[in-house]
């Protein structure tokens, strides 16, 4: 087989390699003998390359979807994500909790974040943090309605999910096809006895090989994160500075609000005081020299010029 042969015959297992999904679905071709490499070649004859038998057929993946919107919801393949934002007693308790519900359940802590903050009518720094997890997909409900039993207080929900089934069945369809052409590159490689050949060939089965690896990590990502949906929650503490409740009327909240604006009026009272003092009195000292010496000038006059008026 002459080299030019050789590559022509790469190029077109790379191309149908990383052909997309949608194009691939093409009637297959019929596989040919090839000569040998190095045995003589009719220059007139056309030249019949090594192809694969079979193209592959694409657009099944998980569930038999075939991209024509016909498969079941069931089939599909769906990212689950929630979110809760919760006040609870303690939230490093409440994170312990969570962690440990998520292993029940077969699944495991992503992040826990917890840090220390002071709260107005608290004496003391109290917890507050995230903990993210993944629990099965299937038991997302029931991973929720159990963190929010943990809760004295609900303030905000979210849920996601994002259909990847058509990213899915694509990554699915294009392994596929590389791993046929890696298939193809080896048995060309095998019947070659030209180095230069061989080297040529390895080049291109190293190439798809990394393709292939690169797909089937993406593959083992929608894998994983379809069948764990995350769930990060964000615990703040409980402050109990309005335990008494009136008809809708919190005293102790109103004895709080004003006490805040008692030691605001004499916040502002000792900052004028300190303004005042670095301030004004070094202005006043420098005002009231000179007035100072005008007056007892001018009183000094005065008290001349009465004697000399009453002479």
């Amino acid at each position: 087989m002459k080299r030019s042969t050789l590559g022509f015959a790469i190029l077109i297992l790379i191309l149908a390699a990383c052909a997309p999904a949608h194009l691939a679905a093409q009637p297959a071709l019929v596989e040919r003998s090839a000569p040998a490499v190095g045995a003589a070649v009719d220059q007139n004859a056309p030249q019949e390359l090594p192809v694969p038998a079979q193209a592959p057929t694409f657009g099944a993946a998980q569930g038999g979807d075939t991209g024509t919107g016909t498969s079941s919801i069931a089939d599909r393949v769906v990212v689950k994500t929630g979110s809760r934002t919760i006040v609870v007693n303690d939230p490093a308790e409440a994170a312990q909790k969570i962690a440990q519900l998520a292993q029940d359940m077969g699944g495991f802590v992503v992040s826990m974040d917890l840090s220390q903050v002071t709260y107005a009518g608290s004496d003391k720094p109290l917890n507050q943090g995230n903990v993210t997890v993944r629990v099965p997909a299937s038991r997302l409900d029931e991973a929720l309605q159990r963190i929010e039993a943990l809760a004295v207080e609900v303030r905000q929900r979210n849920e996601t999910g994002q259909d990847v089934t058509s990213q899915y069945t694509d990554l699915q369809a294009r392994l596929k096809n590389l791993q046929a052409a890696e298939a193809q590159l080896r048995e060309i490689m095998a019947s070659a006895t030209k180095t230069e050949d061989v080297l040529a060939v390895y080049n291109q089965l190293v190439q798809v090989q990394g393709e292939i690896e690169s797909l089937q990590g993406q593959i083992r990502y929608l894998d994983e994160t379809s069948s764990f949906a995350q769930v990060s929650v964000q615990l703040e503490p409980f402050v109990p500075t309005q335990p008494l409740q009136i008809g809708g009327w919190h005293p102790n909240g109103t004895a709080r609000e004003a006490l805040q604006a008692l030691v605001l009026g004499l916040q502002r009272l000792g900052d004028g005081i300190i303004w005042a003092g670095i301030c004004g009195l070094p202005a006043l000292i420098l005002l009231g020299i000179p007035a100072s010496l005008i007056a007892w000038l001018v009183r000094r006059r005065l008290g001349r010029s009465k004697p000399a008026s009453a002479g």
